[in-house]
């Protein structure tokens, strides 16, 4: 079966993901984020299994097109809104919905004829200062809005929080309140609260949510993982031991010698690298589980192979099953150790694993 590298899809686990996300917010409807190919799990595959999601957002017109192309019928928000006004036609054939963050996009509104209305969601920047209506102007471009003919009514009212992983901060109340304030005498559905927002800010929940990492199993907040919200991991790496080899005290592992056995010992070598989309900075005692037991990853990560310490596993044997992160092994410990985030490992998964999906 050539290089022994695979990533598990687990597709029921999805599913309860999507469950556990309505038992947290019963009363609002759901856009399922699947923008960056469903956050690295196949974008196509992701949102078929979805079936329940009320709508679903992407990034961009490509991945809308796309949802489109593989039968999604539900409503697709693209996020970002629309990059340049000759995706008008596309957007409005494709039956999307629209961001609109900044006031080129009401420019392409008040020029746009269009058949049919575009449904909108006016995002406000409460204090991300990325993208968003600054709170000045939030009157404005409501009532502009809701005079066009190219614009569905009644017009949903969106922001996005900062730093809604902060539990004990003063960021996200602020942000809600003054969401709040600017949106008390407007008329339209309310969208505020990402994953973060799901799991800490009941208050925040309003009308529609949009989970994103947590519908994958893997958590928003520093040092908790999914399985402490009741999550389970979509996605397992795994791949088999390709070499067993004994090394003596004094000898170091792979490039650049940034390990040195401390006592003669067995080290395992794995055939997943960062070719595959595994870390290439994760740290000396980064977890892979090999039979299901810890063994250190030891010695720089290289394009496509890794070695582990086998002290803990001193009787594994070429072809036997190491997981690297997922089923056992929660995502965001490999991403701790790498200095990087669980958002990043998925996302960056490359094409080089063999799917395997279980449904």
């Amino acid at each position: 079966m050539s290089r022994p590298t695979f990533m598990r899809i687990d597709l029921v686990a999805l599913r309860q993901n999507l469950k556990r996300v309505r038992e947290l917010a019963p009363h609002s409807s759901i856009i399922a984020m699947v923008k960056a190919n469903a956050y690295g799990h196949g974008i196509d595959r992701i949102a078929q299994s979805l079936t329940e999601a009320q709508a679903f957002g992407v990034a961009s017109l490509e991945e809308g097109i796309r949802l489109r192309e593989v039968g999604i019928k539900q409503p697709i928000v693209l996020m970002e809104g629309l990059f340049y006004p000759d995706e008008l036609n596309a957007a409005a054939e494709n039956r999307f919905t629209l961001v609109v963050h900044h006031l080129p996009h009401v420019e392409m509104l008040e020029k746009a004829e269009v058949a049919n209305p575009f449904p909108i969601w006016l995002k406000i920047n409460t204090g991300m200062h990325r993208l968003g209506i600054p709170p000045h102007q939030v009157n404005d471009v409501y009532h502009r809005l809701s005079v066009l003919p190219s614009v569905q009514k009644p017009i949903g009212l969106m922001t996005h929080f900062a730093e809604a992983d902060c539990i004990n901060g003063k960021a996200t109340k602020q942000q809600i309140q003054l969401f709040n304030d600017l949106t008390s005498h407007l008329a339209g559905p309310r969208s505020l609260a990402n994953s973060a927002g799901i799991l800490a800010w009941k208050n925040a929940h309003a009308d529609w949510v949009r989970p994103g990492l947590m519908l994958y199993g893997a958590s928003p907040i520093p040092n908790k993982t999914g399985l402490d919200y009741g999550l389970q991991p979509v996605m397992t790496l795994w791949s088999r031991l390709i070499a067993v080899n004994q090394v003596k005290k004094g000898e170091k592992i792979g490039y650049g010698g940034t390990f040195t056995a401390p006592e003669d010992m067995t080290i395992g070598v794995v055939g997943v690298g960062y070719g595959d989309g595994y870390p290439q900075f994760a740290e000396n005692g980064t977890p892979v589980l090999v039979n299901e037991t810890i063994c250190p990853l030891v010695g720089r990560v290289s394009m496509d192979m890794l070695t582990v310490d086998l002290r803990n596993q001193p009787n594994a044997k070429v072809g036997e099953p190491v997981i690297l992160w997922g089923d056992g092994l929660p995502v965001e410990s490999v991403a701790k150790c790498s200095r990087t985030s669980a958002y990043e490992i998925l996302t960056r998964m490359t094409p080089r694993p063999k799917i395997e999906i279980s449904a």
